[in-house]
């Protein structure tokens, strides 16, 4: 049994999303077209909002139907602070945390030369006029620690450098109640050279 041209593109179109291989496309869209009609619409037209009139902060290039995202606005935030993330995700996850309250700034990214991923692809250059404003003293590093994360990190503190602004990298070592033989030794090299005193 072959499918209608329509349901092929609809199977085809869901595939663009993270982890959603063909065979997930192909059960999504069946149940959307065979038991949830009013969820697809639904679906569609959030989509079709959200791809209208969704764009990105002018401050800080994460999501926003604004130009100035909620986020930006806020006056309770320390303006001194500046914490650069690789994604929108990994605002929500320090924000949740409750411990930063800094702006921040989006790389949507890292620095990866092999992948043809320079300093203007991840908006270095609109970091730096933000350095440049003077009002950012201390900039947050928050990239993962790949080899791309650490090599932007180290890009990054250059900049900061250049502007008289203080660079720090979050901490990485043992998660939270996690057991020291089960942790892998990058791992552990990263806790140790990052202690401190008690």
């Amino acid at each position: 049994m072959s499918f209608s041209p329509l349901t092929l593109r609809l199977i085809e179109s869901l595939t663009c999303l993270p982890g959603v291989g063909p065979k997930s496309a192909q059960r999504m869209a069946l149940h959307l077209l065979d038991r949830d009609r009013v969820g697809a619409q639904k679906l569609a037209d959030s989509l079709q909002l959200a791809m209208e009139k969704i764009g990105r902060c002018q401050r800080c290039r994460n999501f926003s139907e604004e130009t100035v995202c909620h986020t930006c606005r806020q006056t309770s935030r320390d303006p001194a602070l500046l914490c650069v993330v690789e994604t929108p995700a990994d605002v929500i996850a320090i924000d949740q945390s409750g411990s930063f309250r800094g702006y921040y700034f989006l790389l949507l990214g890292h620095l990866s030369p092999i992948d043809g991923i320079g300093p203007e692809d991840i908006g270095a250059d609109v970091l730096d006029e933000r350095l440049a404003e003077g009002e950012v003293k201390e900039l947050v590093i928050a990239t993962g620690t790949t080899v791309e994360g650490e090599a932007t990190a180290h890009y990054l503190s250059e900049m900061a450098r250049r502007h008289n602004v203080v660079a720090s990298r979050i901490a990485h070592g043992v998660p939270m109640g996690g057991e020291l033989e089960y942790v892998d030794s990058n791992t552990l090299s990263l806790a140790l050279q990052g202690r401190k005193i008690l």
